[in-house]
């Protein structure tokens, strides 16, 4: 088959375009940036400023209408690059094709297919487009996406014409659809909306889903809103009925209507996780589910493959064990031609061998025995007639070739699979010994046996050719370990993550390999999936924490330990790479799939995708995501401090016979300039040094846990009495600026306390002033931008302030760092009075 040349692939794609789905238009910018106004805290300061404006002070109304647009500025541009963020991670995560093009197999992007193009499929692949077979082999497609069945269909090629196209007919496969065994080739019928798929595209629009931390906050910030009407109210009319005066009251409800109201935190969330979503992809981490950053810090099982994730999946023979043979051929010994004929390697356009990492270092044994030449000859002496795909549940492949007037059958896999097929004891009893000792030096163990038919059976299966077989040999493959493993491991265990070995090799090989990573210690267990599948439900589970290796396991026995974990109230990641594996990496608290070797339907069913199939990355993408969860932390704790200073200082100034301290347009610059930018730059903050030196957080943890609650009431209390002090003194002092004074206390107290909450436990100089950039520059000039407001004439009429002498300003900065030395000192009583036996440097 030489399939399409450039030419034609070119004008096929002008004709038909890419092969993608369209979905519901994107909203234009415009509707975006006025999406900004929808959020309640928004509407009711809106409603603020509107009431404002009725009782006469149009200035404060503008001034009020002109910062809320600047935000919805701010908002609409950080969202626009959270976007294009996302879009770049999806754009990462295209699904890629096998075709056929001038004569050469080629691996493209899947949007890139044309009609006419000749796709190669194998288990594993998603389908890139409706294709009509020209070859099948053992084929089975999971057609749930389009049909609602569960069960996979059997396709293969017949003689139905392409005029008969319909989703139940057997040599078609349709576009979104996954193959989940065996192979084919077939070429393509329809493209992008031209699909089967594409004909109900509409009804295929996922909606974005809020992660857990979004949604929680959303409601959080609802019901404060909420609250705070209430509150206001309550004053409006207790206000009353003391005798008040209207304007006087309904001034101060606005007043805390506008403080109470953390109007950046929605925003600032969907940056930090979307910007943690971008980071995490330049440490070969992709993140395909957003919900999956802020989860990643709860992880505390790792149940991570071995093969090339905690290996380097550089397969190399080293070892050879020969049985006794008859089969020799053409000067060629048998173990050589099973190793020639039995397997799945194909040569790309550069000549370079590609396939499954096993089956090429087989093949590449092979080829260095008995030469290309040789191989090649062989190759297209005896072809391949019929097949039985290889199964991760059976753990073996056996193929057909015709061999003279007879039919050559030959399996290869796992030692004890290919014993149980043997005719011989003896020769069982020689293969057990053998691969045994390979095994126990950490070594792969396959092996072959075959036999001979005289006419192929009506149904080819594995209980029909697997049976009554000669055994040829083994071969030891060496997959040596990742230097960074163990490192990782190390680094797991420190952090309080369990890191588990599943693998489908030797018991001896996993306990080796396991035992030289780190893994597996002195009291831990080895499971394999023989002696799981004979272990009742309950006993698994009062062992399951103590195992750290499970050998020869079936992806069926993945989920059920993935099930058994999350039931002992675990967070479990999963590791996969095959079709199979599916199940276990959606039924995972993050499922991890490969990016090298992964296929396209365990990488559709996972949260996160390896770029570098490496398992030192999943390591490095938990510290990023209790990074990235730490920052926000610290950006509710800066938000929700702030705010509850504005509330407590607007609340008691009356009971202390005080007039109100700020007016609503003061708290509403403090809110959206003096938090907002500050808290938008804590998003960058570097990593406690003891991220990875503390246990995981509970997945149903309350962001509010760890004294942050507390740290918000106290220091939220410490901020309003260093506000309201300010306001007795220079009012006591006959001081005529004292406003402009209260409202320059409260916004640097605020700057302090951004510096303070850097970190829980390093105090400022020792992280270094300069170490978080970003957030420097932010503080600095939100210090000269109030000053701005203090100094220059216009903004002291619209911001109603004065400008201050130097002596006052210099006393207002005095008052503000003292809460920052406060905080200070709390993170000293931390760690060296409540926490005496975890004690940290400081």
């Amino acid at each position: 088959m030489k399939g399409l040349n450039e030419a034609e692939v070119n004008k096929a794609r002008e004709v038909f375009g890419p092969n993608e789905l369209k979905g519901k238009p994107k909203p234009s910018r415009i509707t975006v940036f006025f999406s900004q106004f929808k959020d309640t805290m928004i509407v009711i300061l809106m409603a603020a400023a509107l009431l404002s404006g009725i009782i006469g002070d149009l200035t404060d109304t503008i001034i009020i209408i002109i910062i809320i647009v600047l935000n919805a500025i701010v908002g609409f541009v950080q969202e626009s690059k959270a976007e294009k963020a996302l879009e770049a991670l999806k754009k990462m995560s295209t699904t890629q094709a096998k075709v056929i093009r001038d004569g050469t197999e080629q691996i493209i992007d899947s949007v890139e297919i044309v009609p006419d193009d000749i796709v190669i499929l194998e288990a594993g692949n998603l389908v890139p487009a409706d294709i009509h077979l020209l070859e099948a082999h053992f084929l089975k497609v999971d057609e749930s996406s389009l049909t609602g069945e569960s069960v996979a269909v059997d396709k293969k090629v017949n003689t139905i014409s392409l005029n008969e196209k319909s989703t139940d007919t057997i040599n078609y496969i349709f576009k979104g659809t996954q193959v989940t065994h065996g192979r084919a080739v077939g070429i393509v019928v329809a493209t992008g909306m031209n699909t089967e798929i594409g004909k109900i595209a509409g009804m295929l629009d996922e909606k974005e889903t809020a992660t857990p931390l979004q949604i929680r906050m959303k409601k959080f910030g609802k019901n404060l809103s909420y609250l705070v009407l209430l509150i206001c109210v309550v004053l409006v009319i207790s206000g009353l009925f003391r005798g008040e005066d209207f304007l006087d009251v309904l001034l101060l409800a606005l007043s805390l209507a506008v403080a109470a109201i953390p109007e950046a935190m929605p925003v600032l969330i969907t940056i930090a996780l979307a910007g943690g979503a971008a980071k995490l992809a330049k440490k070969n981490a992709l993140i395909k589910k957003l919900p999956a950053v802020e989860t990643l810090g709860s992880v505390n099982f790792i149940c991570s493959d071995k093969t090339g994730t905690l290996t380097l999946n550089q397969m190399e023979v080293v070892n050879e064990y020969k049985c006794e043979s008859s089969l020799d051929k053409d000067n060629v010994e048998t173990l050589a031609l099973l190793m020639s004929l039995n397997h799945d390697v194909k040569k790309d356009s550069n000549n370079a061998l590609i396939g499954e990492s096993t089956e090429v270092s087989l093949v590449k044994q092979s080829l260095k025995k008995i030469g290309e030449k040789k191989y090649l000859t062989l190759y297209n002496q005896y072809p391949r007639v019929a097949e039985i795909p290889f199964d991760s549940d059976r753990k073996c492949m056996t193929t057909v070739h015709q061999f003279e007037e007879k039919f050559l059958v030959i399996s290869k896999g796992a030692s004890e699979v290919i014993a149980k097929s043997l005719a011989s004891q003896e020769k069982k009893n020689w293969l057990k010994e053998n691969a045994e000792n390979l095994a126990l030096e950490g070594k792969r163990v396959i092996a072959y046996s075959y036999k001979f038919l005289d006419k192929l059976p009506t149904n080819i299966t594995s209980d029909n050719l697997e049976h009554e077989q000669f055994l040829v040999g083994l071969v030891g493959i060496i997959d040596p370990p990742r230097p960074e493993a163990k490192q990782a491991i190390a680094e797991c265990k420190q952090a309080g993550i369990i890191p588990v070995m599943i693998t489908g090799d030797h018991p001896l090989t996993a306990k080796t390999i396991a035992k030289e990573l780190g893994i597996l210690g002195k009291d831990d267990l080895t499971l394999t999936g023989e002696e799981l599948s004979k272990i009742e439900e309950d006993k698994f589970l009062e062992m399951v924490e103590k195992v750290r290796v499970y050998a020869r396991v079936s992806p069926g026995q993945k989920l059920s330990i993935v099930k058994a974990l999350q039931n002992k109230g675990n967070f479990v990641s999963m590791t996969g790479d095959g079709v199979n594996d599916a199940p276990s990496l959606k039924a995972a608290n993050i499922g991890v799939a490969m990016g090298i070797n992964g296929t396209d339907v365990s990488k559709e069913a996972s949260d996160l995708i390896l770029l570098d199939d490496n398992f030192a990355s999943i390591v490095n993408a938990v510290k990023e995501g209790r990074r990235i969860y730490d920052n926000i932390r610290k950006f509710v704790k800066y938000i929700m401090t702030c705010n509850g200073a504005e509330i407590w200082a607007i609340l008691l100034a009356p009971l202390l016979g005080l007039p109100i301290p700020l007016l609503p347009i003061h708290i509403l610059w403090i809110n959206l300039v003096t938090d907002g930018l500050p808290a938008l730059a804590l998003a960058s903050e570097k990593a406690e040094l003891n991220i990875m030196s503390r246990p995981p957080r509970p997945s149903h943890e309350s962001i509010f846990a760890k004294g942050l609650g507390y740290h918000i009431l106290w220091v939220g209390m410490l901020m309003a009495g260093v506000t309201l002090f300010t306001q007795w003194y220079c009012m006591k002092s006959d001081m005529v600026h004292w406003q402009t004074m209260v409202f320059t206390v409260l916004a640097f107290s605020q700057l302090g306390h951004v510096l303070a909450v850097r970190s829980d436990h390093t105090f400022l100089y020792k992280q270094g002033i300069t170490s978080n950039m970003p957030l420097l520059l932010s503080v600095l000039g939100t210090f000269l931008l109030q000053l701005a407001v203090i100094y220059i004439p216009i903004l002291n009429t619209l911001f109603k302030t004065s400008p201050l002498t130097i002596s006052e300003l210099v006393f207002t900065i005095l008052m503000a760092i003292i809460v920052f030395h406060a905080v200070e000192f709390e993170k000293f009583l931390k760690v060296k009075l409540f926490y005496p036996l975890n004690r940290q440097k400081i």
